[in-house]
This record gives structure tokens, C-alpha cells and sequence, in this order.
């Protein structure tokens, strides 16, 4: 396994030091943001490390030689829209965007794009599903045609009162899982999985990645603390914030070492890439780094 990070939390980083930094840090691989440059809705979006609209040749090479000199590989770009969004601009403007990192992705030799499928709020599972069908076969066809895995990652996008009440990702369960999977058989669509969403939602994260291992193309590895006091006060159907929190790796409720043994098992052998998102470390750029470092000391007791 590769031990990354995922570049989203160095908002404000120039793409050569969000390299540098991963480099100085001694990090493999980084996940690289790709958002458009445009003003972001939501906190982690709208970090751009690499510009998916400048396709020229010289740019390309550049964005290769760069990181080989660092010796710093791109596990992935990385784009979180919502692709089914109520809002058909919107939804066609998320689209356009991902078929641009899709494109990109090629282009450098990635091969691999990270993403969620969206989902229409307002609407059932079961609505959202035939939206799926619409949506997306021709977004993984494009991938198919370019040589690019697609991995959705698992994390409902439900978490305040805009996202309610139905999410803004649909690829939330193994249940979920199946039905896609049976949707799109294809080879180029799978997970980037991450086990912190579900902790939250009560669920097991440990059996999908032996049902589904074929399929788990990325890994993230962010921790959630669950208050107990605060669920008890609140329960499952209050906003998950309520009482619950993001937080670095080894702060929260995750078992790593039972996480990162069941992916040796299942000889996964691919990039796992740390996803900062702790408002405990946001309150300066030297807080940030020291998140960083610190879910990078505690992850390598078990990813070197």
C-alpha cells in the first residue's frame, strides 16, 4: 500500500507546494484536487492543485516531470460534486466539470478519478436510482473510453440542514452498492472507500471490503468520533453533526489496525491517502501541517 494524502486540505497551496509539501513529508502519493475555479458551496470544495481545462501538451508534461522530481505519484483527481443535483444547471455544470477530470486523468497517466454520484435531496432512493441510470452510464462509458477507474466514495453528504433530508450522495451502503454495481458492471466503476461514514451511520466497515474488493479501486483514511452523551440526547435522526465529528486518524472511532488488516486480506495493494478534515487543526496553516503529520506518524504503524 501507497500512504498519501488527499491535497484538498492545503486550500491556498500552489500545486508546486502542495508537492513540495507532500515530498518534504515523505508521503508516495497524493490525491489532487480538481475543482473549478469558481466559488466553493461547502467546506474542502474548491481547492484547484491542477488546472483540468489547460489540456496542452506543455502543461501536461510539466504537471508529470514536476511530481517525478518529487517523487510524488497522483494516486487520483479528485472532483465531489453533485452529478444528480435537483438543479439541472447545476447537475450539467458538475458533468461537464468531471468528464474534464476524467479527461485529465488520462492525459497524465493517472487513470483514476474520485467522486461522489450525487443524489437529489429531495427524492427516495429509489428515485435517485432511476436518475442513476440516466446519469451515469454515459459518464462511466467516457472513463471506459479514456482508460480511467471511476471511484465513488461512500460518505452520504448529509451532515447539516442544507443537505437534508435525503443527502447529496447516493453511494452510501453496501446495500446501494449492489443495486449500481448492478446497474454498471463495469470494471472502470468502483469505491474509494471510507470507513469514518460508517461509523456514524452504525454500520459494519469491515465486511464490504471482502464482499466488494474487487471493486475498491481508493482508500481514505479520516476518523469519526461519535459523543454518545450527545446521541443519547439527540439520536440518529437529528443532524449528524449534532453528535457527531470529523477528526484525525487515531482521535476517533475507527479500529485501523483491524481496518488496514482486513485490506492486507484482501491483498489491497493500492493508494490509501489521509483525508484532514478536524476543526481542531483549521487555525493556521502551521495547525494544518501539524494534522497532517500527525495522521501520517500514526497511520505508519500500520502503512509504511
Amino acid at each position: 500500500m501507497k500512504l498519501g494524502l488527499v491535497s484538498a486540505i492545503l486550500d491556498g497551496w500552489s500545486f508546486e507546494e502542495m508537492i513540495d509539501t507532500c515530498s518534504e513529508m515523505g508521503f508516495k502519493c497524493v490525491e489532487v484536487a480538481c475543482w473549478p475555479n469558481a466559488k466553493a458551496e461547502r467546506r474542502y470544495a474548491g481547492v484547484s492543485h491542477i488546472d483540468v481545462d489547460n489540456t496542452s501538451d506543455e502543461y501536461v508534461k510539466y504537471v508529470k516531470d514536476y511530481c517525478a522530481k518529487k517523487n510524488v505519484e497522483i494516486s487520483s483527481l479528485a472532483f465531489y460534486p453533485n452529478t444528480m443535483d435537483g438543479n439541472l444547471e447545476k447537475r450539467n455544470a458538475a458533468i461537464e466539470h468531471l468528464r474534464k477530470v476524467i479527461n485529465m486523468s488520462s492525459l497524465l497517466g493517472v487513470n483514476m478519478v474520485t467522486t461522489f454520484i450525487g443524489r437529489d435531496q429531495t427524492k427516495t432512493v429509489e428515485e435517485n436510482i432511476e436518475i442513476f441510470k440516466e446519469v451515469w452510464p454515459p459518464i462511466i462509458k467516457y472513463a471506459e473510453e479514456k482508460g480511467v477507474k471511476v471511484g465513488i466514495e461512500n460518505c452520504p453528504m448529509l451532515f447539516g440542514k442544507d443537505q437534508w433530508p435525503g443527502g447529496q450522495n447516493l453511494m452510501t451502503s453496501p446495500v446501494i452498492f449492489r443495486k449500481l454495481f448492478e446497474i454498471i458492471p463495469s470494471k472502470n466503476f468502483g469505491i474509494n472507500f471510507d470507513p469514518s461514514h460508517f461509523i456514524w451511520q452504525q454500520m459494519d466497515y469491515i465486511a464490504p471490503l471482502y464482499e466488494f474488493k474487487d471493486r475498491i479501486f481508493h482508500i481514505h483514511c479520516k476518523d469519526i468520533k461519535v459523543f454518545p452523551d450527545k446521541l443519547k440526547e439527540c439520536g440518529i435522526m437529528a443532524f449528524p453533526l449534532d453528535y457527531m465529528s470529523p477528526v484525525i486518524p487515531g482521535h476517533g472511532d475507527v479500529n485501523w489496525s483491524k481496518y488496514i488488516s482486513a485490506l492486507a486480506d484482501i491483498q489491497y495493494d493500492s493508494f490509501v491517502c489521509i483525508e484532514v478534515e478536524d476543526w481542531n487543526y483549521e487555525s493556521s496553516k502551521e495547525k494544518i501541517l501539524d494534522s497532517i503529520r500527525l495522521s501520517k506518524k500514526y497511520l505508519e504503524q500500520y502503512v509504511i
